[in-house]
């Protein structure tokens, strides 16, 4: 057990690494472009106000909405979808999985499901021992069962699902605009700098030496001279990195769909079907973002919903979802 425990606990520290070298590249960026780029390198004390003001404004966004990604618990079923203490004890004397999956189905019959393996059966968790909702999945992980699991991010070390997919969105989007504002903002300096190296290696000039004209010409140190080339080099290439992540995220919302259900689709009593939850491009987007637009690009959670049902287009096609839907809406019906 003792090794066990052991083995647990390295595995939880390590879990952190990747966050922990994103929190310290986005320290050093910080550094670097308010000290030695606005601070050291800018003279216009105009150019030097707009840079920071804007520089912070999408810092701090940046990073509301990766704490809200990292720290916001991944959502789990209710109670209502754990078997009872007799369904659990009946389910585990049986062998046979027809039983087995007759005890499934007959508690599961007042539950707002609609997807099933792609067997027909019920789906069940046996680490969780609960049925899971639609679009729930196990993570091996965080070993719990997640509200419309998308996927386990390593860099946030958190599962992004209901509860989060949000901020997960919001995250990369500032991290976009982040690195794209760095990115423009540090390019004519890095220019400067870049020529003044050409000029440097056509002179011949020892490497430790800075021709003192140009460096107070353009108000540039040598030390700020590595921040400056090194920062537009990393912004440029998360920023390259982040855009077709955040493009096939936006496609994802677009269709709603998750990571999981892109490469299973899920499976309905009609069948598999991967747009069996798009109810349009503007629906979709409400579902993750709330009905309220003013609340859309911050970081707080107005997704619709409880995690545990969603509305489907093939409510038409199914008899039996009409009626349990029916009978769950009847304001609505």
């Amino acid at each position: 057990m003792a090794p066990s425990h052991v083995l647990k606990c390295c595995q939880k520290v390590l879990a952190w690494v990747p966050v922990a070298f994103i929190a310290l590249v986005v320290a050093w960026s910080y550094y670097a472009y308010v000290v030695e780029l606005c601070v050291f390198t800018i003279s216009s004390t105009a150019e030097k106000v707009v840079y920071l003001v804007v520089f912070h404004l999408s810092f701090f966004m940046f990073i509301w909405s990766y704490w809200k990604t990292i720290f916001t618990s991944p959502a789990s079923p209710s109670k209502e979808f754990c078997l009872s203490k007799a369904d659990k004890e009946q389910y585990e004397k049986e062998e046979r999985p027809e039983s087995q999956q007759e005890i499934l189905r007959r508690a599961a019959k007042d539950l707002p499901i609609y997807t099933t393996t792609a067997s027909r059966a019920i789906r069940y968790c046996d680490r969780c021992q609960l049925i899971k909702p639609d679009r729930c999945h196990h993570c091996s992980a965080c070993d719990i069962c997640v509200l419309k699991m998308d996927h386990h991010c390593p860099w946030v070390n958190n599962c992004v699902g209901f509860s989060n997919y949000k901020f997960f969105l919001l995250f990369l989007m500032y991290s976009l605009l982040y690195c794209l504002f760095v990115a423009a903002t540090v390019l004519q300096y890095f220019i400067k700098f870049w020529t003044l190296c050409h000029r440097k290696a056509a002179e011949n000039c020892p490497k430790n030496e800075l021709p003192d004209t140009h460096v107070w010409e353009t108000g540039l140190r040598h030390h700020a001279k590595f921040h400056v080339l090194f920062l537009f080099f990393v912004a440029a290439m998360f920023f390259i990195s982040i855009l077709s992540l955040f493009s096939y995220h936006c496609w994802l919302v677009g269709k709603n769909r998750s990571t999981i259900e892109t490469f299973r689709a899920p499976t309905f009593r009609n069948g598999p079907d991967k747009n069996g939850f798009s109810l349009g491009c503007s629906k979709n987007l409400r579902e993750v973002f709330g009905d309220e637009k003013k609340y859309w690009l911050i970081p707080i959670f107005t997704s619709l919903g409880d995690g545990c049902n969603f509305p489907t287009r093939l409510v038409i096609m199914d008899p039996e979802q009409l009626t349990v839907s029916s009978q769950n809406e009847p304001a609505k019906r």
